[in-house]
């Protein structure tokens, strides 16, 4: 597996298990060591993973960090560790504490589901307040994992990730402000935009109409960029649909002549007909036979195949079910019969359609 699919299989684990991990410890062995492992570290190598590594602070010795991972005997990137449950923001001075008295440029602080990155960009060696890059591992984009790939071991280089954490957080603030002046505009907002269309004195009464029109606008530019977006899309999908199938038909017709469409095929045609009766009118179900396999669509759409049966072998059978993404699955059957054990397959995939 690559990357992505390893740190969206770790998302998954953090989701099934958090509510049963109840204590610190748990939520390091249970979450955060393998998310260092993901990151293609070994967290059982003390040249890469040192766990508890000390960091004496000032007058206070014995200071320790949870994990250090570590490049050519140095640490490059420290992380302290919660409890899953345990809100962040009021542990982000323990970490800025070791990253002042380390050569680490990164620290990372975390409780297994939220992970915080911070380097020092305002002030060298000193961390900043702020972290450069926040990720809700249950709830990752994909941007967000191309940011944490960038600690890879294998991409890793730490003039890179500056560059980039440059760049995130300035980003990051400047999102947050938008977001802020689109929910709930200030004054100062307000009358910027209001100069831009009228020309005389901004009182506080067109100060308050400015305000209530700057908040319509804003939502009516939103709704008209998704929806142009929307429809983008579907003519897009449309006439990716168109040109298939034409290519499928064309296809059909070059093979007509090579096709024996037999007894047992239609059979199952009828079963599979009299399993949909209860979810659609069956005169919407139609098949095409192929010279692989012979095909059950609906409304005798390539694009909505709803069943396929693979009945040329010698030896095996089988019927081939689609999920809501249009992946097809063989299963195995010894008789028609056995076509109506997948009866809940071929009603889902009706309204898999009929829904979209």
């Amino acid at each position: 597996m690559d990357f992505k699919d390893n740190i969206k299989q770790l998302a998954d684990r953090v989701v099934k298990l958090r509510d049963s991990i109840l204590t610190e410890e748990a939520t390091k062995n249970a979450f955060i060591m393998p998310f260092i492992n993901t990151l293609g570290y070994d967290v059982f190598n003390p040249l890469e993973v040192v766990p508890e590594m000390t960091c004496d602070i000032a007058m206070k010795k014995g200071e320790k960090i949870d994990y250090a991972i570590m490049k050519d005997g140095e640490p490059i990137i420290l992380i302290e560790c919660k409890h899953w449950a345990q809100d962040l923001n009021l542990h982000d001075n323990q970490l800025i504490r070791y990253f002042n008295v380390s050569k680490a440029k990164f620290g990372v602080l975390t409780n297994g589901v939220i992970y915080r990155f911070y380097t020092d960009l305002i002030e060298p060696n000193k961390m900043d307040e702020k972290p450069f890059l926040e990720v809700n591992i249950t709830e990752l984009r994909d941007s967000q994992i191309e940011e944490l790939k960038k600690f890879h071991k294998s991409y890793f280089n730490v003039e890179n990730v500056l560059s980039s954490a440059s760049e995130l957080k300035y980003m990051g603030e400047l999102k947050s402000i938008i977001a802020k002046e689109f929910s709930s505009p200030s004054s100062e907002f307000v009358k910027y935009l209001s100069k831009q269309v009228y020309d005389g004195v901004i009182t506080a009464k067109l100060l308050d109409q400015f305000t209530e029109l700057t908040k319509k606008s804003i939502s009516s530019y939103i709704n008209e960029l998704i929806s142009d977006r929307l429809k983008s899309a579907l003519k897009t999908e449309t006439v990716e649909e168109a040109k298939n199938e034409e290519i499928d038909n064309k296809a059909l017709e070059e093979d007509g002549n090579k096709i024996i469409t037999t007894e047992e095929e239609i059979e199952s045609y009828f079963i599979v007909k009299s399993i949909l009766r209860q979810a659609v009118d069956v005169s919407r179900v139609v098949y095409r036979d192929a010279q692989t396999y012979f095909a059950i669509l609906l409304d005798d759409n390539n694009r909505k195949p709803i069943c396929r049966m693979y009945f040329n072998a010698i030896s095996k059978k089988y019927i081939a079910t689609f999920d809501e993404n249009k992946k097809e699955t063989k299963h195995e059957i010894t008789s028609l019969n056995d076509i109506y054990n997948y009866s809940e397959y071929l009603i889902n995939t009706i309204s898999f359609y009929d829904n979209k």
